[in-house]
């Protein structure tokens, strides 16, 4: 159970996504996924695998600023494969559990979400990532949870065209399959509502690149409208879906509010007691609302933004199923972890 205690927002240690334009900044989550000239550096060179291709590659060539469109799709080239980053991630989530979760939950997940490089990239003669590689890493490391295997359930139509991020209404099957392997099972049906604004992803403030704006979509039901959803940052209570946000620099934040360093959904017409845990970045903005159906309590972590030794600070460790779900570019580029 999470203790309602107000946390600084001085925790935060990463910007906001602050404008539209490409000269405006970028959110904490994408200016992460985007180490295509940080990574080539020769001081990581030496410890990264890759697919071959970037030797190859000429920056620039095809891309804007590490951008570029195939099939009307736009993505920000992610590579080489940073095997000091992706180690730096594990050693953190070890520390978690060793100091919090070990003889106190049993029940531990973990998955990795690919980006849309993992779709575009390789097959269009782009440098790519070894998204297998990557999970084998992480995963040896992890002997602990139990690897949920999402890569062959996921297809580029399920992400935003302008956007790093993953469609809500096109991922009810992702939270099913993840929550089954929880032992957890999801029924609920939903009602689509579609936003009026059109959606300029983060890709478009990125680079200068012409691509038509997204739709945003988002999911309701009689149980999400009456879940709550407390800001530990605020110490208040905040909607699932965040409209106001909608007309904003990202809508993709209407989805609990954006970044955050640690929310509870609460569901009172929960049939079940079990509680859930998620370590994660902001992928699972979208998807953890779906999971509502199957918990009493959701709690999410960002450990990005609230170190992991004041964890036991605020949310109490007993018998909550957990899930560490990162993105594969957030992964690559773990130094942004506490």
């Amino acid at each position: 159970m999470m203790k309602k205690k107000f946390i600084s927002a001085t925790i935060l240690a990463a910007l906001l996504l602050t404008g539209c334009s490409k000269e405006s900044g970028v959110s904490s989550d994408s200016s992460t996924s985007s180490s295509t000239s940080e990574a080539v550096s020769t001081d990581n060179s030496s410890e990264s695998s890759t697919n071959g291709e970037e030797s190859e590659y000429v920056s620039g060539s095809r891309d804007d600023n590490g951008v570029y469109v195939v099939d009307g799709y736009a993505a920000k080239l992610e590579y080489p494969l940073n095997e000091k980053n992706i180690n730096y991630a594990a050693k953190r989530f070890a520390y978690v559990h060793e100091q919090y979760l070990s003889g106190k939950c049993d029940n531990i997940f973990m998955t990795v979400v690919p980006d849309k490089n993992y779709f575009l990239a390789e097959q269009n003669g782009y440098p790519s990532l070894d998204y297998n590689e990557l999970a084998e890493m992480l995963t040896k490391q992890m002997d602990y949870a139990k690897y949920i295997d999402i890569y062959p359930m996921l297809e580029l139509s399920d992400y935003y065209r302008t956007d790093t991020h993953w469609r809500q209404e096109k991922i009810v099957d992702i939270a099913k399959f993840i929550a089954g392997e929880m032992g957890v099972s999801l029924s609920a049906e939903y009602t689509e509502t579609t936003l009026p604004e059109p959606f300029y992803g983060i890709h478009c403030r990125q680079s200068g690149i012409s691509i038509e704006p997204d739709t945003l979509i988002y999911l309701n039901n009689q149980i999400l409208q009456d879940c709550k959803v407390f800001d530990g940052e605020t110490n208040s209570y905040i909607d699932v879906y965040n409209l106001e946000l909608a007309s904003g620099k990202d809508a993709y934040e209407i989805f609990l509010s954006g970044a955050k360093s640690l929310l509870t959904i609460e569901n009172p017409n929960a049939t079940t007691d079990k509680e859930l845990l998620i370590f994660r970045d902001s992928f699972a903005s979208s998807i953890a609302p779906l999971f509502a159906e199957g918990y009493s309590k959701i709690t999410l972590i960002d450990i990005r933004y609230l170190a992991p030794q004041l964890l036991g600070n605020f949310v109490t460790f007993n018998g909550q199923d957990v899930l560490f779900m990162y993105s594969a570019p957030v992964l690559n580029n773990s130094v942004t972890f506490k």
